[in-house]
């Protein structure tokens, strides 16, 4: 398999995972020295998350933000060792307010294994 057709199988698996809110799943993509990249936080590029551990409280952010998330409509690309996926996020927040955006999440790999997640969002007013 090429290293592009590694990484959307592992793309639609992570998907996947998210899905089905298995923390532990979707980790197991992630490489020791992973970062993450949430849409907001106080710099240009969102709040960073550096290592596993940090990573994992950052992921667990969007379930207990948006505990039903779904992320559906998806479609994902590779190129060398970058993987990118668009999708339809879905859900309600534990006020009871519904959640409906796009967004997308560019993937860098290494061996296999994500080395970074840069996440955007559209703003919905």
């Amino acid at each position: 398999m090429s290293d592009e057709a590694s990484i959307l199988a592992t793309l639609e698996r992570l998907a996947a995972a998210f899905n089905a809110h298995d923390i532990d799943a979707i980790m197991r993509f992630f490489a020791d020295d992973c970062s993450l990249d949430l849409p907001r936080g106080p710099d240009p590029h969102g709040r960073r998350y550096i290592g596993r551990d940090a990573v994992r409280r950052g992921l667990m952010t969007r379930f207990e933000t948006t505990p039903d998330v779904h992320y559906g409509e998806i479609e994902s690309f590779a190129s060398g060792n970058t993987g990118m996926s668009k999708w339809l996020l879905t859900g309600t927040t534990p006020a009871g307010e519904k959640v409906r955006v796009r967004g997308c999440d560019f993937y860098t790999f290494r061996d296999g294994k994500v080395v970074r997640k840069d996440s955007y969002w559209k703003i919905v007013d």
